[in-house]
């Protein structure tokens, strides 16, 4: 559990996105919670939300590793952070679409 403390104190403290897109989760995750008319709605609500942040934290990571082993540029560790910030988008969208899909009426 320390570990995993460190982890989130350094991701609010280093990353502006973490702490855009976890401020962001305080508004969405109660709204998720009485949005959802059933659990499973709930779930996906709540469960694509904490994804954002998850795949954030994997990114952050991702950045600070190829920061520490290649301060150079490098094509390769352009393409590593591209990617991760492509991790990002999709788990966004992936918000976006669950969303749409329960909340959207029928």
């Amino acid at each position: 559990m320390g570990y995993s403390r460190d982890g989130l104190r350094s991701a609010w403290k280093n990353e502006a996105a973490f702490r855009e897109e976890a401020m962001l989760a305080a508004i969405a995750l109660p709204l998720a919670l009485f949005l959802g008319k059933t659990g499973v709605d709930r779930a996906l609500l709540v469960g694509s939300v904490l994804l954002v942040l998850i795949v954030e934290i994997l990114n952050s990571a991702v950045e600070a590793v190829v920061d520490k082993a290649s301060p150079e540029k490098h094509e390769l560790a352009k393409r590593a952070k591209d990617m991760g910030s492509a991790a990002v988008l999709l788990s966004l969208i992936n918000v976006l679409a669950i969303w749409l899909c329960v909340l959207w009426p029928t």
